[in-house]
């Protein structure tokens, strides 16, 4: 299992502390929430602020967009060299072309589906992407309640993944604990956002290891 602490969660006051923290504390990926109060009723941040966090953090970046206009935010974000990058079927009408251009940078692709999205609406294009991250909470804020229909969503999710022969990894994201880890991993979870589970421990470290 691979944990990528949302940043969300961080302190923005010392947040190059908090990125440096979690790198040290063997977190796998950095999760970037990046919503612009359209698609998402909430804001948060931009390339000028990820930009800071790209030059202390030494593991790689994992942005998730949740946004109206994608093009638009995949070529901000694109020169910040993340890993993935993430958008949300919902908010894409042609999420084929979207994918081909996050890969000319060089950058993983992946897909949001929010808790309502069943997994056939990416069914095609599945061979084109390196990560589908399904919602287990409502997206635009963190700290909420995990929604338990997400393991069954990852269950079906990974048979379609095994059936094609493909590596496309799985990741859950939003209240994400010690509790319900078991599960999502044996459902065929790979990666799992956590942020308030990681940042509200007195120990990061501690968190992530038992997350692990």
């Amino acid at each position: 299992m691979k944990i990528a602490p949302s940043i969300l969660s961080a302190d923005f006051g010392i947040l190059d502390i908090e990125i440096k923290k979690i790198c040290d504390g063997g977190c796998d990926y950095i999760h970037v929430d990046v919503m612009d109060g359209h698609f998402v009723p909430n804001l948060t941040i931009g390339p000028v602020v990820v930009s800071s966090v790209a030059k202390v953090a030494t593991k790689p970046l994992d942005i998730h967009l949740m946004v109206e206009n994608n093009t638009f935010f995949v070529e901000l974000f694109a020169p910040l060299e993340p890993e993935f990058i993430s958008f949300h079927i919902e908010s894409e009408s042609h999420p084929h072309r979207l994918i081909q251009k996050i890969k000319s940078y060089g950058i993983k692709p992946a897909i949001v589906l929010n808790p309502h999205t069943p997994p056939e609406m990416i069914e095609y294009l599945l061979e084109d992407l390196e990560m589908v991250l399904l919602m287990s909470v409502n997206p635009g804020f963190g700290g909420q309640k995990f929604i338990p229909s997400v393991i069954e969503k990852a269950r079906k999710l990974k048979g379609m993944i095994s059936k094609r022969g493909l590596k496309t990894l799985i990741e859950v994201d939003g209240g994400v604990n010690d509790k319900n880890i078991d599960d999502l991993k044996n459902a065929g979870v790979d990666v799992v956002v956590a942020g308030n589970y990681v940042f509200n421990n007195p120990s990061y470290k501690d968190a992530i290891s038992s997350l692990k």
